[in-house]
């Protein structure tokens, strides 16, 4: 059975950070692609940062930039996704989700993507 748990969200002031943190087990082989995608109420989901478990290559939306940091713990088969310098804006529920090997570029859009967890909620608020 395949487990995606996110966890880590939270109440937090601009400026601030929050770590979330998606556990992973049961993948079928080759689902080396991870990435967190965001959704705001009355806006579509988008995505966020991304990262290739084998090779350890990432990629961050450009307003995820110099501000989300993706990760991986291997051993834990945990993804990371560490958040700096939050905004409002920033304020969505945060999905982790996994994707089959798409070579040397990142698959974007969600529906590329076959497992979900849950969602954590993240609201940036004064």
């Amino acid at each position: 059975q395949v487990q995606l748990v996110e966890s880590g969200g939270g109440l937090v002031q601009p400026g601030g950070s929050l770590r979330l943190s998606c556990a992973i087990s049961g993948l079928p082989a080759g689902y080396d692609t991870i990435a967190w995608f965001r959704q705001a109420p009355g806006k579509q989901r988008e995505g966020v940062s991304y990262i290739v478990s084998n090779d350890g290559r990432t990629f961050h939306e450009d307003f995820a930039k110099g501000r989300f940091t993706i990760s991986r713990d291997n051993a834990q088969n945990i993804v990371y996704l560490q958040m700096n310098s939050l905004k409002p804006d920033d304020t969505a529920v945060y999905y982790c989700a996994a994707a089959p090997d798409f070579g040397l570029g990142f698959p974007v859009d969600p529906d590329q993507y076959d497992y979900w967890g849950q969602g954590t909620q993240v609201t940036v608020s004064s």
